[in-house]
C-alpha cells in the first residue's frame, strides 16, 4: 500500500452513501417541456406550487422557448450595429453635408491665416 494507509482518496471517515436519509425528502416537483425554434425540447423542473413560466431560454441554443410545440416563438431578429458615420448618414444628405464641410474648411483657414493654434 501507499502512503494512503489504505483510505479510499477523497473520502472522509465515517462517511457514507449520501441519498435522502441524510438530506431529508425531496420537494415534490413537477416537469415543465418547453420548445424552442430550432426543434430543441427542455424539460425543466419546479416545485409542485411554483408556476411555470410562459416562456424560458433555451440553455441549448440560448433562444426563447414556449410551452406550446406547434406555436414555438421565433428567433429575435437582431440589428446591425451602425457606426456613428451612419447615423449621421441618416440624418443628413450629401449636399447638407458638404454645405457643412465646406463652411469648417473655410473657418479652419481663416483661424490659420490669423494665426491661431489648432489641434
Amino acid at each position: 500500500m501507499g502512503r494512503s494507509g489504505g483510505a479510499v482518496r477523497g473520502m472522509r471517515i465515517g462517511s457514507g452513501p449520501m441519498g435522502e436519509a441524510e438530506r431529508g425528502e425531496a420537494a415534490p416537483r413537477q416537469t415543465v417541456t418547453y420548445f424552442c425554434a430550432h426543434d430543441h425540447r427542455s424539460v425543466i423542473t419546479f416545485a409542485i406550487e411554483a408556476e411555470a413560466p410562459a416562456s424560458w431560454d433555451c440553455p441549448k441554443c440560448g433562444l426563447p422557448a414556449s410551452l406550446d410545440s406547434e406555436n414555438r416563438p421565433a428567433a429575435p431578429r437582431n440589428e446591425p450595429y451602425k457606426t456613428h458615420l451612419a447615423y449621421v448618414k441618416e440624418r443628413r444628405s450629401d449636399q447638407e453635408a458638404q454645405v457643412l464641410l465646406d463652411e469648417a474648411v473655410t473657418t479652419l483657414r481663416t483661424r490659420r491665416a490669423n494665426g491661431d493654434l489648432i489641434f
